[in-house]
């Protein structure tokens, strides 16, 4: 109970006293199944004292005071926020079972659960017959579109852009696949590459975990089916945007997210802007033929059901179907459409990344160093000194000193990009070290959204402390 009161208190969304009945209601739901059977008494080697209990669980809500307030629009640094209520509670009420995904065996009811999501996902992004399912990661996920992909082309490489995320290069070393990082918005050089016949997939980043740019695969899809180079999308952080490209006047540019029906495989992560716990990616491939490189046996599953076990088509063996039943309930409670649900979460944390845009747009003492594509905000201190070193320096002192102050502290996080981008947009910057290190705000919170120019102020008010 120490603990959960902890949790609780992290939820601004939701009363304490309705979030204790959601739990409690999913407790409830599990006792009433466990009561369908006979009576039995717990083993002595796993019973616990409620003063044992409480003694743990106190000690253990001190342990996690050491954390950063992720559920409050002060923590603008890494891509965390608190998963939403209804999918605590529903991860609480299948936890009880601990059904594993794998099998039908170990989880027929929420492997149910699983493709109906996983569906539902699919139709978001525009495939019609496909395959796929949930994951532990996005790292998982992207492990798996690799790895049909180094078997489908074994003797060709993968490519991705110098933006990609850094796992594709060692996801590329563990299946021993060749890889190569192009430029992607140079379409010159793409073509010149393809032309060589060596490269067999090409990964997209729709949303770049550094600075939240999305690549132009509208762009790049004609050249790839030109030379018969497969697309993966990696949408981990970017995809639920799309449910906002097809609405009139879109708040994003479209053409990237229209095209990702065309791609050959895709990768989501639900616990990003899908409002759930980690962990929990998705992997989709448009072909369900893919479904062949993952053909395997095993001696001791697979058998109380002739029906696709998930397991037949992923690379993890144990899974928690508690994922599944999260993710289900919350798009229940927040579909994957514009005018509601999910849609209207992300129109609020895209604006709040132009609002953003805009208020930094008049400042004397920040610079802007990209225009944000999504809800990613990516600025630096206006030095006196306009180089590198000065820049990174005063990045230093601005990020330590809005984590630092004794009242209503401010997380941000930093990030170090190439001196030289800087200097293409700023003439008069000087690249006195090759790395200049910059500020990232995520704000994928939709409290963001009404509380971005408090950040704002408070950030110019600390930069212009430090100079």
């Amino acid at each position: 109970m120490f603990l959960l009161y902890w949790v609780t208190k992290l939820l601004i969304i939701m009363t304490e006293i309705e979030f204790r009945n959601l739990i409690d209601s999913s407790i409830s739901s599990q006792q009433r199944f466990r009561n369908r059977w006979e009576s039995m008494d717990e083993d002595d080697t796993v019973s616990l004292s409620a003063e044992r209990s409480a003694s743990i669980l106190t000690e253990l809500s001190e342990r996690l005071d050491d954390n950063y307030p992720f559920f409050h629009p002060r923590y603008a640094g890494q891509m965390i926020k608190p998963p939403h209520p209804i999918a605590i509670a529903a991860y609480v009420m299948a936890m009880q079972i601990n059904p594993n995904n794998h099998a039908l065996d170990g989880g027929p009811a929420t492997a149910k659960l699983e493709l109906e999501v996983v569906g539902e996902i699919a139709k978001m992004f525009g495939y019609g017959e496909h395959v796929g399912h949930l994951t532990s990661s996005g790292t998982i996920a992207n492990l798996e579109a690799l790895w049909v992909a180094r078997s489908i082309h074994p003797d060709k490489a993968i490519a991705y852009s110098p933006n990609a995320h850094y796992t594709h290069r060692r996801m590329c070393e563990v299946i021993k696949a060749r890889s190569i990082e192009i430029d992607l918005t140079n379409l010159e050089t793409l073509e010149s590459e393809f032309k060589k016949g060596t490269i067999g997939t090409i990964v997209v980043t729709i949303g770049t975990t550094g600075t939240g740019s999305v690549e132009p695969l509208h762009d790049i899809l004609p050249l790839a089916k030109k030379y018969g180079v497969r697309i993966h999308a990696d949408c981990a952080y970017g995809g639920f945007f799309t449910i906002l490209a097809r609405i009139p006047d879109p708040i994003i540019a479209p053409e990237p997210f229209l095209s990702l029906h065309e791609c050959d495989s895709i990768v989501i992560d639900p616990h990003k802007h899908g409002l759930q716990p980690y962990g929990c990616g998705c992997v989709l491939f448009k072909d369900a033929g893919a479904g062949k490189y993952y053909k395997h046996d095993s001696p001791y599953t697979y058998f109380t059901s002739k029906e696709l076990h998930l397991g037949e088509i992923s690379l993890e063996c144990s899974r928690a179907g508690a994922s599944a039943a999260a993710l289900w309930a919350t798009l229940k409670a927040f579909p994957l459409r514009a005018d509601e649900g999910l849609g209207t979460i992300l129109r609020k944390t895209r604006n709040a990344a132009v609002v953003w845009s805009e208020l930094i747009s008049t400042s004397k003492v920040l610079n802007e160093y990209c225009k944000p594509d999504l809800d990613i905000v990516i600025y630096f201190p206006a030095t006196h000194d306009f180089s590198a070193s000065s820049v990174s320096a005063a990045t230093e002192k601005l990020f330590t000193a809005a984590m630092k102050r004794s009242e209503s502290p401010l997380y941000l996080a930093a990030f170090s990009v190439p001196s030289s981008a800087i200097a293409k947009n700023f003439p008069s910057f000087k690249a006195d070290a090759p790395i200049t290190k910059v500020l990232r705000s995520v704000l994928m919170k939709p409290e963001h959204d009404r509380f971005v120019t408090t950040i704002f102020k408070e950030v110019s008010a600390l930069s212009e402390g430090i100079h």
